[in-house]
């Protein structure tokens, strides 16, 4: 494992602008290695981690990919009681950490916390097509909305207060859809893509935003007040490939998203005005999916890599801050890379918690220290 952190300068400068000290990328944040959690000994090819996701009650950390397994962490069980004053390092195994699991009929896309059910109802996305609603305290399926004719679901995400869904699928659509219309007949709203939906996000803040990322290498804006029919708010198109997340960047919500692509950058938007902010690179990213994770109120930006490595970006700069390097050569082709990012959502400005899962199965678990000075 190696962590190293930038003291590069910030690329996106204008050319001719003369560079000041604040231009430049500096890590403000002490990172620390909280816990490595592995597959046993007997771990089978099928332990891909495809999505991470803290619940609201910040007690609970889920997991899922292509084990047809969501699995439940306890936090304690991630971090020692004594956060970052005592640093330590824990290692154990799934089958040890683990509180316990759901199987599910299908390999997993996209998993998220419904708002509002206190930590117990956690939505799932698959491969065959289908959102699922699970009761994690009886570990049973209580929803299921089938409604993209079998083309695997990437992404799902709800509206603040619990009541809509909305899925993003193969089949080229964002699907908003009433939870509370179980079966047909709960569709709301839907927006055509020009190819399939990657990723999709309510605006956290409670507007009527919502974001789309789409393989044909643009993200969108719709205001979900307005018929799909009328067309986005705002049209974003600087990526060159796919793009595979869209994240609202503001801790209110609301006027900036930061999208992810296969084309190896993150970019920051004003999206209001169609304007792009900033571009972010040093990452890898040309085909697999490696998780885009935005904590708010810190102003980070969490990101897995194809090198095996896990990047953090403050918003401010482009270059990245802080990278942690996995394990193995950063151009072996046949090394894992990280798959999946999650930044639990803290109130405060100055600890933060990052959770990162790879291709080869393995959740590490870093958690954050602003820097004395830079309170």
């Amino acid at each position: 494992m190696d962590s190293r952190i930038s003291n590069t300068n910030n690329d996106s400068n204008q050319e001719g602008e003369e560079e000041t000290p604040e231009d430049r990328a500096r890590c403000e944040w002490d990172f620390h290695l909280a816990s490595i959690i592995s597959p046993s000994t007997t771990r089978e090819v099928s332990d891909v981690i495809g999505a991470i996701q803290f619940d609201p009650t910040g007690h609970l950390l889920a997991t899922g990919g292509i084990s047809r397994k969501i699995r439940i962490y306890a936090l304690s069980s991630l971090v020692s009681p004594h956060g970052y004053d005592i640093p330590t390092t824990n290692f154990s195994d799934h089958s040890t950490t683990c509180k316990f699991y759901i199987c599910t009929p299908a390999k997993l896309s996209s998993l998220r916390w419904r708002p509002n059910s206190g930590g117990r109802i956690i939505g799932s996305g698959d491969y065959d097509g289908v959102v699922t609603e699970y009761d994690v305290e009886r570990r049973l399926a209580i929803f299921e909305r089938d409604e993209h004719d079998g083309r695997r679901v990437w992404s799902i995400d709800y509206s603040i207060d619990g009541e809509l869904g909305v899925s993003g699928s193969d089949d080229g659509t964002a699907l908003i859809w009433d939870r509370r219309c179980n079966g047909g007949g709960g569709g709301v709203w839907a927006a055509k893509a020009g190819g399939a939906v990657c990723g999709v996000e309510f605006d956290p803040g409670g507007g009527p935003w919502i974001g789309v990322g789409s393989a044909d290498r643009h993200a969108y804006v719709y205001d979900i007040r307005a018929a799909a029919a009328a067309g986005p708010v705002a049209l974003l198109g600087g990526h060159g490939r796919a793009v595979t997340y869209v994240r609202f960047a503001t801790a209110g919500g609301g006027g900036r998203v930061v999208t992810s692509g296969t084309d190896g950058t993150h970019r920051l938007w004003s999206w209001e005005e169609g304007r792009e902010e900033r571009v972010y690179r040093g990452h890898v990213n040309k085909r697999s999916f490696v998780g885009l994770s935005v904590w708010r109120e810190g102003g980070l930006l969490g990101s897995g890599s194809e090198s095996g490595e896990v990047f953090v970006y403050d918003l401010r700069w482009g270059e990245p801050i802080w990278v942690n390097r996995w394990a193995g050569d950063r151009d072996d082709a046949d090394r894992s890379f990280v798959s999946a990012v999650s930044w639990r959502q803290t109130a405060g400005e100055r600890e933060g918690m990052l959770v990162a899962g790879g291709s080869d199965g393995v959740l590490r678990a870093f958690v954050s220290k602003r820097k004395a000075g830079y309170d």
